[in-house]
């Protein structure tokens, strides 16, 4: 059995194990599968090891280097690490290497973390399988002949292989969620605002927070207790401090009351595989304590809609600054409009091409109202939903993704794709914390995750009903 993250900071805080073996360990996991997986940019190797070893030397000195002392960590490569290739998994950061590091980083490697490697993800975010990587696909570990979800589809597969301990994603849309129910592992993201998001490489600045994958929802309570926390250099950062998630985990579900979301259940889509294991959740959650009863949200049903013209319409302001003059790809040509021109045309992939015309569309004059102004007006409605729901509930309850993994190619059709965001959108919309947790598998054998949402700042609640619902997971 691969040992969890507090497992292996324990033993290295202990000097049970050096953290030298435990990155020897997991590198070696790396080079047995990373060819057939393909979970990673960029495997650091070299850094690691003498990370590792600069670690124990401190431990020798009688130093104790953190809550994560000597565990394996993975970083989704939209994330800025000092001197180290950050491409977004696009083709039009060739060559980059941030001077600085991202705030997340940052507190990881205070903590004692070591980081194994840059995973791969959908282009720029952009996606839900990790098909439109510039570096082509990951596969799943539980069949790699499916996806593992995306976009944050390497850093899901990473801690599903034993790559790493911990892998950190980031979620716009459910790009933590929706991979890490297709893999079969923890993926929390937290509310808008409760981790930095200095140095996350942007897609919708409105929408995008980053979280932990893990194998445990300890090691996940574990994670967002080092990364969370007011950050200056971000200015949407939330100044509340951060509470002891771990402790909240013993507290149980007794007493909690949980709403299970009719609109998710009634979904056109939803596998009857995957409805049952919701349901057979809410009975752990019953078994446990917790009053369950039936919640409703009916503007969730408009928020694939929404979402897919605030998004995109962000991203298309976001990314006007890949121009071929700062950093990144540069494509010569007579003039500085054609080499604008054709940087972006080889630098972007089709998906990103298609959601910055969608988003220059939504946000054009005459165009304005329509469609962008009136996806932010559902945005509101939903808010407001989501919180008259909270004040008679605790926490609500529903299936992560339609179904479970697909294969390859299954779902070329950009609507079909987009339907696997369905249930995680309304919480990005809302800027609520939501978390999805491995609860069996499907007919095909492959994992199904069951999704916890929660009023803003109700990490504790939510992450005591996933402790409750991963006890009594099928084995």
């Amino acid at each position: 059995m691969i040992a969890t993250g507090r497992d292996i900071a324990a033993a290295v805080r202990g000097k049970q194990r050096s953290a030298r073996e435990v990155v020897d360990e997991h590198l070696a996991r790396i080079d047995a599968r990373e060819r057939e997986l393909h979970a990673f940019n960029l495997v650091m190797a070299d850094e690691a090891r003498a990370a590792a070893d600069a670690l124990d030397a401190r431990i020798a000195d009688g130093e104790d280097p953190g809550p994560l002392a000597g565990v394996p960590i993975a970083l989704k490569d939209n994330f800025c690490m000092r001197g180290i290739a950050t491409t977004c998994s696009s083709r039009i950061l060739e060559g980059w290497k941030p001077p600085y590091d991202a705030t997340v980083v940052a507190r990881l490697k205070a903590a004692g973390a070591i980081v194994v490697g840059k995973t791969n993800l959908d282009e720029f975010a952009m996606g839900s399988s990790t098909e439109n990587s510039a570096f082509g696909p990951t596969r799943n570990p539980h069949d790699p002949s499916r996806v593992p979800g995306g976009s944050s589809g390497g850093s899901a597969a990473a801690v599903a292989a034993g790559f790493s301990a911990i892998s950190f994603g980031s979620d716009t849309g459910g790009s933590i969620r929706q991979p890490a129910a297709l893999c079969g592992v923890v993926g929390v993201k937290p509310t808008y605002g409760r981790v930095s998001r200095y140095g996350l490489v942007a897609f919708a600045s409105s929408l995008d927070q980053i979280g932990p994958f893990t194998t445990t929802v300890d090691d996940a309570a574990l994670a967002l207790e080092v990364i969370a926390g007011h950050d200056p250099r971000d200015t949407t950062s939330i100044p509340e401090s951060v509470p002891d998630y771990s402790a909240a985990l013993n507290e149980g579900a007794d007493g909690l009351r949980v709403g299970v979301v009719k609109e998710f259940l009634a979904a056109e889509g939803l596998a009857p595989d995957v409805a049952r294991r919701v349901h057979e959740a809410v009975d752990a959650l019953e078994r446990a304590g917790a009053k369950v009863d039936e919640a409703s949200v009916p503007s969730t049903i408009f928020g694939l809609s929404a979402y897919y013209l605030i998004a995109p319409a962000e991203a298309s302001s976001n990314l006007a600054r890949y121009d071929g003059v700062r950093y990144g790809l540069r494509v010569d040509a007579p003039t500085t409009a054609e080499m604008n021109a054709r940087t972006r045309t080889a630098g972007f992939g089709a998906e990103v091409k298609r959601r910055i015309m969608l988003g220059t569309y939504a946000l054009s004059a005459g165009y304005y109202d329509a469609y962008y102004g009136k996806a932010q007006r559902v945005r509101t409605l939903i808010l407001r939903e989501f919180d008259q729901a909270y004040e008679s509930f605790d926490v609500l309850l529903g299936p992560t993704a339609p179904a479970t993994a697909f294969p390859f190619g299954a779902k070329a059709d950009p609507l079909a794709m987009y339907l696997n965001d369905v249930f995680t959108i309304p919480s990005n919309l809302s800027g609520h914390p939501a978390v999805s947790v491995p609860f069996g598998t499907g007919d095909d054998g492959l994992p199904v995750g069951v999704q916890v949402l929660a009023p803003a700042l109700g990490e504790v609640a939510m992450l005591r009903a996933a402790a409750a619902i991963e006890a009594a997971a099928p084995s």
